[in-house]
């Protein structure tokens, strides 16, 4: 803008010079104007019907709305994948390592990928706190050109997925990036998650696994993992404390070792240079790894005799939960989910409705989505509050441009015919609205009302001018003509705008680059929505202002004439003596 107003005035007085040629006389324009002035004036002739053609493009591209899908934001290829096998709370550290080393090896056969590196539980950091049932795997893959022909990348996924299944371990896949912006923002690992709240945690699993059955029938869901919140081994020790009475043994000294044999004690403080390490120690594994063998650990009495553990407390191996997660003082279990082949807006409205018929929660429970879906949903009520405001704020400028608020609506008119041209454009692509294709429509807003602006002040002028040539007196016939002098005017600069917007997003519509899958759908409703307000503001626009002023020439000429009738009707007073 700044720019607009300084240097180009500036550099156009240094560079445009010498014969200055029509609009006719140009060999690009010449065929445009031969086409436009016909069109124009036919719109100008028949005014009902353009005006009602627009209306039902605009009422058309509505009406498409509801069959595009949502999403938060278009999905992002990072380049690798992440694989996320969860198996049952109560596997071992060697078994996970055995499930990880035939996973692996069966992804890593795939001549699309170029690495597989697995992580297993938590990392050395208070930050990650993963279950020894849960790995993540990080697959790289190969460029694209490398891939077998024919292969994509949701077919890669597929051929992977059913390589790596085994009996008791779920699949999720995702891709690394996302997986961590989801687990930061909505502590969901995948694209969409189902959080069932109660205050059992027992029922609130088996809900769990209810809610996963129902979503498994729904088509579009992929991966779909209940949280294994139970089911983790345990070793209850219940104290008899009236056969620690007989031997005289205090339950203080029988939990002491316990402590010792299960859970470590701390002996000293080691120091090597600048780091310090605690010495703990244990038990052996043999000798606490069940409760036959830690019922053999011998608690000594204050006479001195070994009174085997057994004896003096009952100990049992029980199942527990492996995890406790809560959100606003409940207990929560939620259900893990992908969507893959449709959009996660239209999968969520329908799986709300078949989980509400087919699971039944007990009282006090209930269910949120989250995920991808709780991010589109917090957008869209911010969209829905910044939209508008950003309307308000662009009529009021116009109105106090123009000081009338009915040539403000017409300027604003630009706004739902873009959005007409940007709708129609998605939908024939197959995007889905996302908050890249709000931000395009915000971008295209301004863009049309500007461009709308500049047609109004070539209309404008031209009329003002046609008014002068007649001495100030303006007839219909005369506004006709200065109304398609000056659309004809503006028919270069709406054709250079369009075309130089045009150009500049088609490589982005054939980019098949990194951030290509997220640019496209922000680029789809400037490019189809510029090329709709093209047609807006060349044949709607003129109808519309020469509409607005021929019912000021005719209030005018009403005006004018019941001010001659008052005239006439008026009495002539002669002279009073």
């Amino acid at each position: 803008t700044i720019l607009s107003v300084t240097l180009v005035p500036v550099l156009c007085s240094l560079l445009i010079g010498g014969k200055i040629r029509g609009e006719e006389s140009n060999p690009i324009m010449r065929p445009l104007v031969w086409i436009y002035r016909p069109v124009l004036d036919f719109a100008l002739r028949h005014r009902v019907i353009t005006l009602g053609i627009a209306v039902v493009i605009v009422a058309g591209a509505l009406a498409l709305v509801p069959r595009i899908g949502k999403e938060f934001m278009p999905p992002l290829n990072e380049g690798d994948l992440m694989f996320m096998p969860v198996t049952d709370p109560a596997i071992s550290l060697p078994q996970a390592i055995d499930v990880v080393k035939k996973q692996n090896a069966a992804i890593q056969k795939f001549p699309e990928v170029a690495s597989v590196v697995a992580k297993i539980a938590r990392a050395d950091t208070s930050t990650d706190p993963a279950p020894v049932n849960m790995t993540e795997t990080i697959v790289s893959l190969k460029p694209e050109s490398a891939w077998r022909p024919g292969m994509t990348r949701e077919k890669l996924i597929g051929e992977m997925d059913a390589a790596t299944t085994l009996p008791g371990v779920s699949n999720i896949w995702t891709q690394p990036i996302i997986n961590r912006i989801n687990m930061l923002t909505t502590g969901i690992r995948s694209e969409v998650g189902v959080k069932v709240f109660g205050s059992d945690l027992n029922v609130l699993q088996e809900r769990a696994r209810a809610v996963a059955d129902a979503l498994r029938q729904i088509p579009g869901a992929a991966d779909v993992y209940p949280e294994q919140v139970t089911g983790a081994p345990y070793l209850d020790i219940r104290v008899n404390r009236q056969a620690a009475a007989r031997y005289g043994i205090t339950v203080g000294a029988i939990q002491d070792v316990i402590e010792t044999a299960v859970g470590e004690s701390n002996l000293m403080l080691t120091i090597e240079g600048r780091q310090r390490f605690p010495v703990r120690v244990r038990y052996a594994p043999e000798y606490r790894a069940s409760a036959q063998a830690l019922g053999s650990v011998l608690v000594t009495a204050p006479n001195g005799t070994q009174v085997p553990l057994g004896q003096l407390a009952d100990i049992r191996q029980v199942s527990g939960p492996a995890m406790v997660s809560s959100e606003n003082g409940l207990l929560v279990v939620s259900v893990l989910l992908n969507v893959r082949g449709r959009d996660v807006g239209s999968f969520v409205d329908e799986a709300r409705d078949v989980i509400a018929r087919t699971v039944q929660l007990p009282p006090g429970s209930y269910v949120e989505w989250s995920g991808q879906y709780e991010n589109e949903v917090r957008a869209r009520q911010r969209l829905q509050l910044v939209i508008p405001i950003v309307l308000l704020v662009i009529y009021i400028l116009l109105y106090v441009t123009y000081r009338s608020f009915l040539d403000a609506a017409q300027v604003l008119l630009a706004v739902p015919f873009a959005l007409a041209g940007g709708i129609y454009l998605l939908y024939a692509l197959g995007y889905n609205m996302s908050v890249a294709v709000w931000i395009g429509f915000i971008a295209l807003f301004g863009t049309a009302v500007q461009t709308a602006v500049v047609m109004v002040i070539y209309l404008e002028e031209a009329v003002a001018q046609k008014r002068e040539e007649l001495g100030g007196q303006l007839t219909r016939e005369a506004l006709l003509e200065a109304v398609k002098e000056g659309a004809l005017l503006r028919l270069r600069p709406k054709v250079m705008t369009v075309s130089t917007i045009v150009a500049s997003l088609l490589p982005i519509m054939w980019s098949q680059s990194t951030g290509a899958e997220v640019m496209k759908p922000l680029a789809t409703p400037v490019l189809g929505g510029m090329v709709s307000s093209l047609g807006l503001v060349l044949i709607v626009t003129p109808v519309i202002f020469y509409w607005l002023r021929e019912r000021e020439l005719r209030r005018a000429e009403a005006e004018q004439r019941s001010d001659e009738r008052t005239m006439r009707e008026r009495p002539v007073l002669g002279p009073t003596e």
